[in-house]
């Protein structure tokens, strides 16, 4: 058993875990953040992203002990209350989700791709860096749409502040 400090969505977490437990496992069985999803357990769909130290990372292949320290933000950490952040409100306006399992790690991974390249992406640079998220139900189309609008927003959200 290891004892692990981490902020988790704001807020100071310590738990005794066991040296194997994967960061999925802390926040959905003993956090209860059941926003980051399970989809395959081989780090193939994406669908367990989160925000470590501002980076879109892959939960179910993260071990917890090597986050010890780390500031992490999962989905219910992104917005402000009951204002959703501009991603969310993009992909709810441009329908960039059907069944929504694979909406949180969409929305983690489409966050950190507009941190990492700005406002000014293309179509292109979004449907490859979206490479690592399976979506079974959308084409990807109106996902696309959905980063490409926040893009634009999150840019905007930003130089009002």
């Amino acid at each position: 058993m290891a004892n692990v400090q981490l902020t988790v969505n704001g807020k100071a977490v310590s738990a005794d875990v066991e040296d194997r437990t994967l960061l999925v496992q802390l926040l959905r069985d003993h956090l209860g953040l059941t926003g980051t999803h399970v989809g395959c357990d081989t780090s193939q769909c994406g669908a367990c992203i989160v925000h470590i130290d501002g980076r879109a990372v892959k939960s179910c292949t993260t071990l917890v002990g090597q986050v010890d320290g780390a500031n992490i933000t999962t989905i219910e950490g992104i917005s402000k209350g009951d204002e959703l952040h501009p991603m969310q409100a993009a992909f709810r306006d441009n329908h960039g989700l059907q069944c929504g399992y694979c909406t949180p790690g969409m929305i983690m991974s489409a966050i950190d791709i507009v941190n990492r390249y700005g406002a000014d992406l293309d179509e292109d640079t979004v449907r490859h860096e979206l490479e690592g998220n399976i979506c079974r139900c959308t084409g990807y189309h109106n996902i696309v749409k959905s980063v490409l609008d926040a893009a634009s927003r999150m840019k905007l959200s930003i130089a009002a502040e």
